[in-house]
């Protein structure tokens, strides 16, 4: 496998003759558009890889239940679970289904030997993470047993492989009742053979303020669940000023934190399969950026004839364009490149392996890195 990064002047058959292989791989590598121009500064990946080696690292990824059959055809064999995004609960503790039917991704995940895993999560009525509703579900234990016997029901009833909890801006006030909600539903969970992960924001310390660190104990949860999943990304995020959405040297931050509380072969990396186009100039409170796929992004970049650069410190690509209607715009986003670096983490730390979120864009040089 190689990496090479694009010149003023180069063509893929330039480069294939280059390297001494097909440029065909290189389209199929890429995901190459007809006529098949190029970016200054894009990563391509070059070599001719074996479809037997596939599943190299343990890895998992997140599926809303809208996504695109194709989508989900095309990455599941690289996926040893599937994430499906999400079950909601009410204050009584009764199960709220996603909103829309899930059996296909289950059964599609079972075809592939991928284990499929219900993800849980506190959202309210207006779409968004609630910490009044997790305060009344973990504070009270005849809810949370009522709660986790029911998924336990709806787990066996539709062929789930285990639970992913994923709470956020948990009260500070409601840690240490997070963490006995995680102990309980390993042990509720256990006796059917489900396995219980757990997704942490990404701390950098045990004190460290904010709604969404204060309610996580990463020592008691690593100890209680099977398997935790580090969100490290959006430091880059919709509302937030232009940045990398993954930068590499706060990822190790959290990953140097993380190894000091929590067992190394339970930690899954997160992986950010997407990335973050704003408006310049940035205004805090105005400005929203447009998420986008890391395809779309080179496609952007080919299209208002950018140079992609690379920060050496975030080890993150990112490129500015001016549109039609004279908007200057920064994009940042993911590449093969970046996603390297953060993949060579996983034997630097000795981890378990990836979560990726999401999986909603097909991004095939994720999955052949």
């Amino acid at each position: 496998m190689d990496i090479y990064v694009v010149k003023s002047g180069d063509t893929v058959d330039q480069i294939a003759a280059a390297f001494s292989v097909p440029a065909e791989s290189i389209i199929w590598n890429n995901q190459l558009v007809y006529p098949y121009p190029l970016a200054v500064g894009q990563a391509l990946l070059i070599g001719e890889f074996d479809e037997a080696a596939e599943r190299q690292r343990d890895a998992g990824g997140y599926a809303y239940t809208y996504i695109s059959r194709w989508v989900l055809e095309q990455t599941l064999p690289f996926l040893n679970r599937l994430f499906v995004f999400s079950y909601g609960f009410t204050t009584e503790g009764e199960i709220i289904d996603p909103p829309r039917d899930d059996l296909w991704m289950i059964q599609l995940s079972q075809e592939q030997d991928t284990v499929p895993i219900l993800t849980l999560t506190p959202f309210g009525q207006d779409g968004k993470f609630n910490n009044n509703l997790i305060h009344q579900v973990v504070t009270n234990a005849s809810v949370t047993d009522r709660l986790l016997n029911n998924l336990v029901f709806e787990m066996q009833e539709k062929g789930y492989g285990g639970i992913d909890i994923d709470f956020e801006y948990i009260l500070a006030q409601d840690r240490d009742f997070f963490t006995a909600f995680v102990r309980r539903a390993v042990e509720i969970m256990h006796p059917y053979g489900f396995t219980v992960s757990v997704a942490l924001a990404p701390k950098t310390s045990a004190g460290q303020k904010g709604l969404l660190y204060e309610g996580k104990d990463y020592a008691a949860i690593g100890a209680a669940a099977d398997e935790v999943l580090l969100m490290t990304y959006e430091w880059g995020y919709k509302y937030g000023p232009p940045m990398a959405v993954a930068p590499l040297n706060m990822v190790r931050r959290v990953l140097d934190y993380a190894v000091t509380e929590i067992e190394t072969s339970k930690i899954n990396l997160g992986i950010a399969n997407y990335g973050y186009d704003w408006p310049l100039p940035f205004v805090r409170g105005e400005t929203a950026a447009r998420t986008i796929g890391n395809v779309e992004a080179v496609q952007i970049a080919i299209r208002y004839g950018a140079e992609i650069l690379f920060d050496d410190v975030a080890q993150s690509p990112y490129f500015y364009y001016t549109d039609g209607d004279g908007t200057e715009h920064v994009v940042w986003f993911e590449d093969v490149r970046s996603l390297q670096q953060k993949y060579a983490l996983l034997p630097e730390y000795g981890l378990k392996g990836i979560g990726v979120w999401q999986i909603m864009r097909w991004f095939r040089g994720m999955w052949l890195v």
